[in-house]
């Protein structure tokens, strides 16, 4: 194969990495309360971290570099969501309440 090719195959996968890190953003700066902040970065977070560790390993080829960023994508994809629960349950013992928004009269009854 050409020199070129891993780069191309590299780069969807860090400009989708990098979209989802853009979304966690904004998803902490608009999100009402601390649950749903966090939902929305521990995802993107995790999804994000992934997907730009994939396009380095492919950029990357076959080496010790690989295996290094292989390891470093295990312990993220256990420890992030582990982080959020920690989070998550920290709240809720500190009596975190999550904001909840009453829709209109009657539109829970209608389908």
């Amino acid at each position: 194969m050409n020199d070129w090719f891993p780069e191309i195959l590299s780069w969807p996968f860090l400009a989708a990495g990098s979209f989802f890190y853009l979304v966690g953003s904004i998803g902490l700066m608009r999100m009402p309360d601390v649950y749903t902040r966090m939902h929305a970065t521990s995802v993107s977070d995790t999804f994000g971290a992934a997907l730009l560790l994939i396009g380095m390993m492919i950029t990357a080829g076959f080496s010790l570099v690989t295996a290094k960023l292989l390891i470093i994508l295990l312990i993220l994809l256990y420890t992030g969501p582990v982080a959020t629960h920690a989070l998550a349950r920290a709240a809720r013992y500190a009596k975190v309440e999550p904001v909840l928004h009453k829709g209109e009269e009657g539109s829970s009854s209608k389908l």
